[in-house]
Protein backbone atom coordinates (compact mmCIF):
# COMPACT_ATOMS: atom_id res chain seq x y z
CA UNK A 1 0.00 0.00 0.00
CA UNK A 2 1.34 3.68 -1.13
CA UNK A 3 0.79 6.30 1.66
CA UNK A 4 1.52 9.61 1.43
CA UNK A 5 1.77 10.50 5.08
CA UNK A 6 1.89 14.38 5.19
CA UNK A 7 -0.99 13.81 2.27
CA UNK A 8 -3.04 12.16 4.56
CA UNK A 9 -2.31 14.29 7.65
CA UNK A 10 -3.41 17.37 5.80
CA UNK A 11 -7.16 15.75 4.92
CA UNK A 12 -7.58 14.91 8.47
CA UNK A 13 -6.64 18.60 9.56
CA UNK A 14 -8.64 20.13 7.22
CA UNK A 15 -11.72 17.46 7.73
CA UNK A 16 -15.04 18.07 8.39
CA UNK A 17 -15.62 15.36 11.03
CA UNK A 18 -12.62 16.67 13.03
CA UNK A 19 -13.67 20.57 12.91
CA UNK A 20 -17.02 19.65 14.18
CA UNK A 21 -15.26 18.13 17.37
CA UNK A 22 -13.05 21.45 17.81
CA UNK A 23 -16.44 23.04 18.19
CA UNK A 24 -16.74 21.49 21.66
CA UNK A 25 -14.01 23.71 22.41
CA UNK A 26 -15.66 26.60 22.52
CA UNK A 27 -18.72 25.19 24.23
CA UNK A 28 -16.58 24.03 27.23
CA UNK A 29 -15.87 27.19 27.79
CA UNK A 30 -18.73 29.18 27.61
CA UNK A 31 -20.43 26.18 29.97
CA UNK A 32 -17.46 27.16 32.41
CA UNK A 33 -17.35 23.35 33.83
CA UNK A 34 -15.22 20.17 33.63
CA UNK A 35 -18.17 17.56 34.78
CA UNK A 36 -19.57 16.93 37.90
CA UNK A 37 -20.19 13.24 37.75
CA UNK A 38 -17.98 9.92 37.79
CA UNK A 39 -15.64 11.17 35.26
CA UNK A 40 -14.71 14.69 33.87
CA UNK A 41 -16.49 16.38 30.84
CA UNK A 42 -15.75 15.19 27.62
CA UNK A 43 -16.74 11.39 27.54
CA UNK A 44 -18.83 9.56 25.37
CA UNK A 45 -21.93 9.73 28.31
CA UNK A 46 -21.70 11.63 31.18
CA UNK A 47 -21.05 8.90 34.09
CA UNK A 48 -23.18 9.34 37.77
CA UNK A 49 -22.27 7.31 40.51
CA UNK A 50 -25.33 5.35 41.48
CA UNK A 51 -25.28 2.48 44.32
CA UNK A 52 -22.39 -0.03 43.11
CA UNK A 53 -22.12 0.90 39.27
CA UNK A 54 -23.16 4.04 37.50
CA UNK A 55 -26.13 5.36 35.29
CA UNK A 56 -25.04 6.70 32.24
CA UNK A 57 -26.62 9.67 30.27
CA UNK A 58 -25.92 10.61 26.34
CA UNK A 59 -27.28 12.45 23.65
CA UNK A 60 -27.00 13.21 20.08
CA UNK A 61 -28.63 15.73 17.41
CA UNK A 62 -28.23 15.17 14.05
CA UNK A 63 -27.58 17.53 10.88
CA UNK A 64 -30.84 18.66 9.11
CA UNK A 65 -29.07 17.73 5.95
CA UNK A 66 -28.80 14.07 7.20
CA UNK A 67 -32.30 14.08 8.56
CA UNK A 68 -33.52 15.63 4.84
CA UNK A 69 -32.02 13.12 2.52
CA UNK A 70 -32.25 10.05 4.69
CA UNK A 71 -34.90 10.49 7.54
CA UNK A 72 -35.55 6.94 8.17
CA UNK A 73 -31.76 6.02 8.61
CA UNK A 74 -31.31 9.31 10.94
CA UNK A 75 -34.19 7.78 13.05
CA UNK A 76 -32.38 4.57 12.98
CA UNK A 77 -29.28 6.24 13.72
CA UNK A 78 -30.75 8.33 16.51
CA UNK A 79 -31.05 4.92 18.59
CA UNK A 80 -27.92 3.27 16.81
CA UNK A 81 -25.61 5.89 17.81
CA UNK A 82 -26.78 6.32 21.73
CA UNK A 83 -26.18 2.42 22.23
CA UNK A 84 -22.38 2.93 20.75
CA UNK A 85 -21.89 5.71 23.38
CA UNK A 86 -23.05 3.63 26.07
CA UNK A 87 -21.51 0.67 24.80
CA UNK A 88 -18.61 2.50 24.51
CA UNK A 89 -18.18 3.31 28.28
CA UNK A 90 -18.79 -0.47 29.31
CA UNK A 91 -22.49 0.32 29.78
CA UNK A 92 -25.99 -1.41 28.70
CA UNK A 93 -28.68 0.66 27.41
CA UNK A 94 -32.09 1.23 29.04
CA UNK A 95 -33.94 3.82 27.14
CA UNK A 96 -33.89 6.25 24.95
CA UNK A 97 -36.10 9.58 24.40
CA UNK A 98 -36.60 11.75 21.25
CA UNK A 99 -37.02 15.41 20.64
CA UNK A 100 -38.28 15.77 17.12
CA UNK A 101 -39.61 18.33 14.60
CA UNK A 102 -40.92 17.85 11.56
CA UNK A 103 -43.53 19.67 9.16
CA UNK A 104 -46.61 17.60 9.78
CA UNK A 105 -46.45 14.14 10.26
CA UNK A 106 -45.74 12.70 6.86
CA UNK A 107 -42.16 14.42 7.24
CA UNK A 108 -41.78 12.90 11.01
CA UNK A 109 -42.88 9.10 9.84
CA UNK A 110 -39.86 7.97 7.94
CA UNK A 111 -37.94 9.23 10.94
CA UNK A 112 -40.23 7.73 13.58
CA UNK A 113 -40.19 4.37 11.17
CA UNK A 114 -36.27 4.07 11.37
CA UNK A 115 -36.34 4.41 15.48
CA UNK A 116 -39.18 1.80 15.58
CA UNK A 117 -37.47 -0.50 13.67
CA UNK A 118 -34.11 -0.01 15.48
CA UNK A 119 -35.55 0.03 18.98
CA UNK A 120 -36.95 -3.38 18.06
CA UNK A 121 -34.07 -4.74 16.81
CA UNK A 122 -31.69 -3.86 19.69
CA UNK A 123 -34.05 -4.43 22.19
CA UNK A 124 -33.98 -0.70 23.65
CA UNK A 125 -37.17 0.99 24.47
CA UNK A 126 -38.39 4.10 22.77
CA UNK A 127 -40.19 5.68 26.29
CA UNK A 128 -41.05 8.95 25.77
CA UNK A 129 -39.95 12.15 23.99
CA UNK A 130 -40.89 15.97 22.58
CA UNK A 131 -42.78 16.28 19.05
CA UNK A 132 -43.62 19.40 17.29
CA UNK A 133 -45.06 18.57 13.73
CA UNK A 134 -45.88 22.26 13.20
CA UNK A 135 -42.29 23.53 11.70
CA UNK A 136 -40.71 24.29 8.36
CA UNK A 137 -38.19 21.35 8.52
CA UNK A 138 -37.32 18.44 10.21
CA UNK A 139 -34.80 18.19 12.95
CA UNK A 140 -33.93 14.92 15.70
CA UNK A 141 -31.84 14.87 18.55
CA UNK A 142 -32.02 11.59 20.68
CA UNK A 143 -31.18 11.12 24.08
CA UNK A 144 -30.27 7.71 26.12
CA UNK A 145 -30.28 6.22 30.03
CA UNK A 146 -27.84 3.45 30.32
CA UNK A 147 -25.74 1.60 33.29
CA UNK A 148 -22.73 0.19 33.90
CA UNK A 149 -21.21 -1.63 36.72
CA UNK A 150 -17.09 -1.28 35.37
CA UNK A 151 -16.46 2.01 33.17
CA UNK A 152 -14.85 2.29 30.50
CA UNK A 153 -13.44 6.16 29.49
CA UNK A 154 -11.73 8.01 27.91
CA UNK A 155 -9.78 9.50 30.96
CA UNK A 156 -7.45 6.18 31.34
CA UNK A 157 -5.41 5.45 28.23
CA UNK A 158 -1.79 5.33 29.84
CA UNK A 159 1.71 5.16 28.37
CA UNK A 160 2.86 1.70 27.36
CA UNK A 161 -0.39 0.78 26.28
CA UNK A 162 -1.47 -0.77 22.82
CA UNK A 163 -4.28 0.68 20.54
CA UNK A 164 -7.01 -1.58 19.47
CA UNK A 165 -9.41 -0.69 16.76
CA UNK A 166 -12.47 -3.09 16.38
CA UNK A 167 -14.65 -2.65 13.38
CA UNK A 168 -17.44 -4.41 11.52
CA UNK A 169 -16.57 -4.27 8.07
CA UNK A 170 -19.62 -6.32 7.28
CA UNK A 171 -21.44 -3.41 5.76
CA UNK A 172 -21.02 -0.51 3.13
CA UNK A 173 -21.11 2.66 2.70
CA UNK A 174 -25.04 4.21 3.26
CA UNK A 175 -24.28 6.81 -0.01
CA UNK A 176 -23.90 9.68 -0.17
CA UNK A 177 -22.73 9.96 3.09
CA UNK A 178 -19.55 8.60 5.15
CA UNK A 179 -21.96 5.72 7.49
CA UNK A 180 -19.89 2.66 6.85
CA UNK A 181 -23.64 0.66 7.34
CA UNK A 182 -23.21 -2.67 8.66
CA UNK A 183 -26.19 -3.13 11.56
CA UNK A 184 -29.49 -2.72 9.33
CA UNK A 185 -30.44 -6.40 7.67
CA UNK A 186 -28.43 -7.80 10.85
CA UNK A 187 -30.34 -10.17 12.82
CA UNK A 188 -31.12 -8.73 16.32
CA UNK A 189 -29.30 -11.57 18.47
CA UNK A 190 -25.91 -10.35 16.61
CA UNK A 191 -26.30 -7.10 17.24
CA UNK A 192 -27.16 -7.55 21.14
CA UNK A 193 -24.29 -9.93 21.62
CA UNK A 194 -21.91 -7.64 19.78
CA UNK A 195 -23.02 -4.46 21.55
CA UNK A 196 -22.38 -6.64 25.12
CA UNK A 197 -18.79 -7.25 24.66
CA UNK A 198 -17.75 -3.80 25.68
CA UNK A 199 -19.33 -4.09 29.30
CA UNK A 200 -17.84 -7.51 29.49
CA UNK A 201 -14.47 -6.02 28.54
CA UNK A 202 -15.05 -3.73 31.15
CA UNK A 203 -16.30 -5.79 34.10
CA UNK A 204 -13.50 -8.47 33.38
CA UNK A 205 -11.09 -5.96 33.85
CA UNK A 206 -9.41 -6.23 30.33
CA UNK A 207 -9.73 -2.66 29.36
CA UNK A 208 -10.02 0.85 30.81
CA UNK A 209 -10.34 3.24 27.98
CA UNK A 210 -12.55 3.23 25.23
CA UNK A 211 -14.19 5.14 22.69
CA UNK A 212 -16.47 4.47 20.04
CA UNK A 213 -15.61 5.70 16.30
CA UNK A 214 -17.32 8.67 15.86
CA UNK A 215 -18.26 10.83 12.35
CA UNK A 216 -14.33 12.24 13.19
CA UNK A 217 -13.08 8.72 12.12
CA UNK A 218 -10.21 6.91 13.25
CA UNK A 219 -7.79 9.24 14.16
CA UNK A 220 -10.22 11.81 15.36
CA UNK A 221 -11.44 9.57 17.41
CA UNK A 222 -8.11 8.78 18.82
CA UNK A 223 -7.31 12.57 19.20
CA UNK A 224 -9.96 13.07 21.62
CA UNK A 225 -8.64 9.73 23.30
CA UNK A 226 -5.26 11.54 23.48
CA UNK A 227 -6.48 14.86 24.95
CA UNK A 228 -8.81 13.41 27.72
CA UNK A 229 -6.07 11.29 29.13
CA UNK A 230 -3.22 13.47 28.40
CA UNK A 231 -1.08 11.10 26.61
CA UNK A 232 0.35 10.84 22.65
CA UNK A 233 -0.92 8.18 20.60
CA UNK A 234 0.90 7.16 17.45
CA UNK A 235 -0.76 5.31 14.85
CA UNK A 236 -0.01 2.74 12.02
CA UNK A 237 -1.80 3.60 8.90
CA UNK A 238 -1.11 0.00 7.30
CA UNK A 239 -2.54 -1.88 10.26
CA UNK A 240 -5.72 -0.51 10.01
CA UNK A 241 -8.75 -3.19 9.88
CA UNK A 242 -10.28 -1.56 6.46
CA UNK A 243 -12.72 -3.47 3.90
CA UNK A 244 -11.72 -4.35 0.31
CA UNK A 245 -11.93 -1.43 -2.03
CA UNK A 246 -12.14 0.76 -0.08
CA UNK A 247 -9.30 3.97 -0.27
CA UNK A 248 -7.21 4.46 2.88
CA UNK A 249 -8.33 8.38 2.49
CA UNK A 250 -12.31 7.95 2.41
CA UNK A 251 -12.06 5.24 5.37
CA UNK A 252 -10.29 7.91 7.68
CA UNK A 253 -13.10 9.98 6.61
CA UNK A 254 -15.83 6.85 7.85
CA UNK A 255 -18.40 6.75 10.75
CA UNK A 256 -18.98 2.51 10.97
CA UNK A 257 -22.24 1.68 12.47
CA UNK A 258 -19.55 -0.81 14.70
CA UNK A 259 -16.59 0.50 15.53
CA UNK A 260 -14.23 1.22 18.88
CA UNK A 261 -10.61 1.94 19.87
CA UNK A 262 -9.86 0.41 23.48
CA UNK A 263 -6.22 0.53 24.78
CA UNK A 264 -5.12 -2.44 26.53
CA UNK A 265 -1.80 -4.01 28.18
CA UNK A 266 0.18 -5.53 25.69
CA UNK A 267 -0.16 -9.00 27.45
CA UNK A 268 -4.12 -8.54 26.71
CA UNK A 269 -4.12 -7.35 23.45
CA UNK A 270 -4.39 -11.16 21.72
CA UNK A 271 -7.44 -12.17 24.23
CA UNK A 272 -9.52 -9.05 23.15
CA UNK A 273 -8.72 -9.60 19.44
CA UNK A 274 -9.70 -13.01 19.99
CA UNK A 275 -13.15 -11.97 21.73
CA UNK A 276 -14.19 -9.85 18.60
CA UNK A 277 -12.71 -11.87 15.82
CA UNK A 278 -15.18 -14.80 17.59
CA UNK A 279 -18.04 -12.44 16.39
CA UNK A 280 -16.77 -12.27 13.12
CA UNK A 281 -15.32 -8.50 13.67
CA UNK A 282 -11.87 -7.54 12.78
CA UNK A 283 -10.08 -5.74 15.59
CA UNK A 284 -6.26 -5.19 15.28
CA UNK A 285 -3.36 -3.47 17.11
CA UNK A 286 -3.17 -0.06 15.28
CA UNK A 287 -1.10 1.86 17.33
CA UNK A 288 0.73 2.26 20.92
CA UNK A 289 0.03 5.05 24.13
CA UNK A 290 2.71 7.09 24.72
CA UNK A 291 4.35 10.07 27.29
CA UNK A 292 3.68 13.60 25.64
CA UNK A 293 0.26 15.68 24.08
CA UNK A 294 0.01 14.95 20.35
CA UNK A 295 -1.01 12.43 17.93
CA UNK A 296 0.65 11.16 14.89
CA UNK A 297 0.15 8.85 12.02
CA UNK A 298 3.24 6.42 10.25
CA UNK A 299 3.75 4.16 7.96
CA UNK A 300 6.65 2.81 6.40
CA UNK A 301 9.29 4.31 8.38
CA UNK A 302 7.75 8.28 8.04
CA UNK A 303 5.51 10.00 10.68
CA UNK A 304 3.22 13.42 10.47
CA UNK A 305 1.81 15.37 13.76
CA UNK A 306 -1.87 15.51 13.37
CA UNK A 307 -2.43 17.59 16.57
CA UNK A 308 -0.18 18.68 19.19
CA UNK A 309 -2.84 19.65 22.29
CA UNK A 310 0.12 21.59 23.90
CA UNK A 311 -0.07 24.24 21.32
CA UNK A 312 -4.45 23.73 20.47
CA UNK A 313 -6.63 22.04 22.41
CA UNK A 314 -9.22 20.00 20.01
CA UNK A 315 -12.29 19.19 22.65
CA UNK A 316 -11.12 21.61 25.32
CA UNK A 317 -11.18 18.44 27.44
CA UNK A 318 -7.91 17.35 28.75
CA UNK A 319 -5.78 18.03 31.51
CA UNK A 320 -3.74 21.07 29.86
CA UNK A 321 -7.43 22.63 29.39
CA UNK A 322 -8.50 22.08 32.57
CA UNK A 323 -5.48 23.15 34.10
CA UNK A 324 -5.94 26.43 32.14
CA UNK A 325 -9.49 27.04 33.44
CA UNK A 326 -10.20 25.64 36.57
CA UNK A 327 -6.10 25.84 38.15
CA UNK A 328 -6.36 22.14 38.88
CA UNK A 329 -6.38 18.81 37.21
CA UNK A 330 -9.73 16.69 37.15
CA UNK A 331 -9.05 12.91 37.00
CA UNK A 332 -10.80 10.15 37.26
CA UNK A 333 -11.30 7.95 40.59
CA UNK A 334 -9.68 5.13 41.28
CA UNK A 335 -11.58 1.81 39.79
CA UNK A 336 -11.38 -1.42 41.38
Amino acid sequence: MSIIVDQIARILRESKGIAAKADIASVVGSLGIAGDGAIPLGDDCAAIADGDGYLLFAIEGFMNEFVAKDPWFAGWCGVMVNISDIAAMGGRPLAVVNALWSEGLVGADPVLEGMRDASRRFGVPVVGGHTNLRTDRSQLAVAILGRANKLLTSFDAKPGERLLAAVDLRGRYREPFSNWEAATDAPAERLRGDLDLLPRIAEAGLSKAAKDISQAGIVGTAAMLAECSGVAINIDLSSLPKPEGVSLERWLMTFPSFGYLLTVTPDRTEEISALFAKRGIACAEIGEIAQGSSVSTYENGKSETIWDFAHQPLIGCGSIRREQAFGTEVKSPAKS
